[in-house]
C-alpha cells in the first residue's frame, strides 16, 4: 500500500486556453525584452571596446615613436662614420663598403626629392598653400583694344578685360595631400637606408678591421722574414713586387685576402625572388593602392572640414577650412528645414529599410528553398531555374520597369480602373507609406532568389536524423523550423546576414531606380525624399541634384562609414565565424 502511494504520479491540472495564452505571451514578452536589452548591451560593449582599442592604439603609437627615437639615437651614436655620413647623404655609407649600386639608387632618390621640393611650383609651393587653400580665385586682366585707330595706349572705354583664373582650392588640396604622402614615403625610405647602412656596417666593420690587422701582421712578417736576396729584389723592382707570389719564394708568408661579407646587389635581387618575394609582389599593389585609394580617401575626408558647396567652389570662387562646422551643420536639428532634421529622419528610415529588406529576403528565400527541396515537390530544377532567371535580368532594368508599372497613371492602375476594381489610382510611389512598403515588396522579388541559392545547399546538409528525432518527440513543422532549421542556418550564414544588412544600408539601386528617393518631403531649404536612404541622399546632395553640398556630402560619407563599420564589428563578433576563428584545421 505504501509502495503504491509512492509510485503514484500526482495529477496535474490542465491549463485552460486563456492561461496558456497568458503564460506564452508573458514568456514571449520576456524574451523580447531580454533580446532588446541584450542588443543595447552588445552595442554598448562594442562602443566601449572601440574606445579602449583607440586608447590602446594611441598608447602603442606613442611607444612606437619612443622606440623609434631611441633606436635612431643609438644608431647615430653607436654607428661608425659610414652610418653618420648616411644621415646627410642617403646610402653614401654603402659606397665605402663596396656597394656602389645601392649608393647610386639612394642618392638618386634624395636628389630627385629635393629637386622636386624646391623647384618653382614644386612641393614646397603646394604645401605652403594648404593652410589657406588659395588666396585669389581669379583676376581681370586687359584683353584686346576695340578702338579702330588707337591701340597703344588704348582708351579705357575701348579696353576689354578677360578673366584669368589664379588659385584652385581643389587642385591645391589634392596636390598638397599628394606632396605630404610623398614626404612620408621619402622619410620611410630615408630611415630604411640609414638602418641598412647601420646593419651592414655592423657586419662589415669587424671583418674589415680583422683584415687590416692580418695585413699589418703579414707585412711585418714579410719585411722581417724575407732573405736578403728577396728583399733586394722587392726593393729594386716595383713591377716584381706587384706581381710577387708567395709560391716563388719559399720563405714569404701568404698575403691576406679581404672577402666582403655583405651580399652583392645581384644576391639581393635573387633574394627578392626567393625569401623576400613578398616584397617584390606587394610593392606594385601598395603603390597603386596609395595613389588610387589612399590619396582620394584622404582628399574626400579633408573636404568634410571645408565649406565646399555651390557658393564656394572652383574655378570662380575658393573654399577654405571651417573645422567641425560642417559636422555641426549636419547634426544640428534647429528648425524643420535643417540638415540635422533631414539626416535623422533619413537615418531612421534607413535602418527600418535595412532591417525589413534583409530579413524579409532571408526568411523568404529560406522558405522558398525549403518548399522547393521538399520530397513531394517535383521538377525542382525547373522551379529553381525560373527564379534564377530573375537574377539574370539586370536590376536596373527590373526596377525601371517596376517604376513605370507602378506609377499613378501607369499600366497597373489603368488596368485596375478599367476593370472596375478601383475608382482612383493607388499611389504606390507618390505617397509616403505606400512608397516605403512598395520598395520593400519589390526588393523581395529581387533579393529572394539570391537567398534561395545560398540556403539551398546548406539545407541539403542538415542531418535528417535531427528531423526524425524531432518528429518522434512530437515536434510539428513550425517547431522543427524554429528549433532545427533556423538555428542551423543562422549558425552557418551569420556573416552573410551581416553583409546583407550592411549592403542594404548602402543599397543605392533599389531606391534610386524605383522611386528616386521620392516622394519629396516638401521641406524648404533641405530637400530629401521619404524613401531616401543615406546613400541616395548623399548622391542627391552632391552630383545628383542642384544642391552641390560637397562638404556636407563628405561628412555624411564619413558618418555612413562609421555606422557600417560599427554595426559590422558588433554583429560579426557574435557570429560563429568570429567566436570559433582558428578552429578549422
Amino acid at each position: 500500500m505504501e509502495q503504491n502511494e509512492i509510485n503514484r504520479i500526482p495529477e496535474v491540472e490542465p491549463l485552460t486556453q486563456g492561461k496558456w495564452l497568458l503564460l506564452s505571451g508573458k514568456e514571449t514578452l520576456l524574451k523580447l525584452l531580454k533580446f532588446i536589452v541584450g542588443i543595447f548591451v552588445l552595442f554598448g560593449r562594442t562602443f566601449y571596446n572601440i574606445l579602449r582599442g583607440i586608447y590602446k592604439g594611441i598608447i602603442k603609437l606613442g611607444l612606437l615613436i619612443r622606440d623609434f627615437s631611441v633606436k635612431t639615437y643609438k644608431q647615430f651614436t653607436r654607428g661608425g662614420w659610414r652610418t653618420k655620413l648616411s644621415y646627410f647623404l642617403m646610402g653614401s655609407g654603402h659606397s665605402f663598403m663596396a656597394r656602389p649600386i645601392k649608393t647610386i639608387i639612394y642618392l638618386g632618390i634624395q636628389i630627385a626629392f629635393f629637386v622636386f621640393m624646391f623647384i618653382p611650383g614644386g612641393g614646397i609651393y603646394w604645401v605652403k598653400q594648404i593652410t589657406t587653400l588659395g588666396t585669389v580665385a581669379s583676376i581681370q586682366v586687359p584683353g584686346y583694344c576695340s578702338h579702330p585707330f588707337l591701340k597703344d595706349p588704348c582708351p579705357e572705354e575701348y579696353l576689354t578685360y578677360e578673366t584669368k583664373f589664379m588659385d584652385d582650392s581643389m587642385q591645391i588640396m589634392l596636390f598638397s595631400v599628394a606632396v605630404i604622402i610623398l614626404i612620408i614615403v621619402f622619410l620611410v625610405i630615408y630611415f630604411i637606408s640609414v638602418d641598412g647602412v647601420y646593419k651592414a656596417e655592423q657586419v662589415y666593420a669587424p671583418v674589415k678591421k680583422d683584415y687590416k690587422e692580418r695585413k699589418k701582421v703579414a707585412v711585418t712578417e714579410e719585411t722581417t722574414e724575407l732573405s736578403f736576396v728577396n728583399k733586394l729584389k722587392l726593393r729594386l723592382s716595383g713591377w716584381y713586387k706587384s706581381n710577387y707570389k708567395a709560391s716563388e719564394v719559399s720563405d714569404t708568408p701568404e698575403k691576406p685576402v679581404f672577402k666582403n661579407p655583405l651580399p652583392t646587389f645581384v644576391d639581393e635581387l635573387r633574394r627578392l625572388l626567393n625569401d623576400r618575394f613578398h616584397f617584390a609582389t606587394l610593392s606594385i599593389p601598395t603603390i597603386t593602392i596609395t595613389i588610387f585609394t589612399v590619396l582620394p580617401l584622404v582628399f574626400m575626408i579633408l573636404l568634410a572640414f571645408t565649406n565646399f558647396d555651390k557658393a564656394h567652389g572652383p574655378p570662380n570662387t575658393l573654399f577654405t577650412w571651417v573645422g567641425f562646422d560642417t559636422f555641426r551643420k549636419l547634426f544640428t536639428t534647429k528648425g524643420s528645414a535643417s540638415f540635422g532634421s533631414a539626416m535623422w529622419a533619413i537615418l531612421k528610415w534607413t535602418f527600418v529599410w535595412a532591417f525589413f529588406a534583409t530579413f524579409s529576403n532571408y526568411i523568404g528565400g529560406l522558405l522558398l528553398a525549403m518548399v522547393i527541396n521538399r520530397r513531394s515537390i517535383k521538377l525542382k530544377k525547373l522551379w529553381r531555374t525560373m527564379f534564377v532567371i530573375s537574377i539574370a535580368v539586370p536590376q536596373f532594368v527590373t526596377l525601371l520597369l517596376m517604376s513605370q508599372l507602378l506609377k499613378d497613371n501607369g499600366p497597373l492602375n489603368m488596368t485596375l480602373r478599367q476593370w472596375g476594381v478601383i475608382d482612383e489610382s493607388i499611389r504606390f510611389l507618390s505617397r509616403k507609406t505606400n512608397a516605403r512598403i512598395t520598395v520593400i515588396l519589390v526588393n523581395l522579388w529581387i533579393g529572394v532568389p539570391y537567398t534561395m541559392l545560398v540556403t539551398s545547399g546548406i539545407l541539403m546538409n542538415i542531418p535528417s536524423d535531427l528531423y526524425e528525432s524531432a518528429r518522434i518527440d512530437g515536434a510539428g513543422p513550425v517547431t522543427q523550423f524554429f528549433k532545427i532549421t533556423l538555428p542551423y542556418m543562422l549558425f552557418v550564414t551569420g556573416p552573410y546576414l551581416i553583409t546583407s544588412f550592411i549592403g542594404n544600408i548602402n543599397n543605392f539601386n533599389v531606391i534610386f531606380f524605383l522611386t528616386g528617393g521620392g516622394p519629396t518631403s516638401g521641406s524648404f531649404g533641405v530637400n530629401y525624399g521619404h524613401t531616401d536612404i543615406l546613400i541616395t541622399w548623399l548622391y542627391n546632395l552632391t552630383v545628383g541634384g542642384a544642391e552641390q553640398e560637397y562638404a556636407v556630402g563628405s561628412a555624411l560619407g564619413i558618418f555612413i562609414f562609421l555606422i557600417s563599420a560599427f554595426i559590422t564589428l558588433t554583429l560579426y563578433s557574435q557570429t560563429s565565424a568570429a567566436q570559433q576563428e582558428g578552429d578549422f584545421a
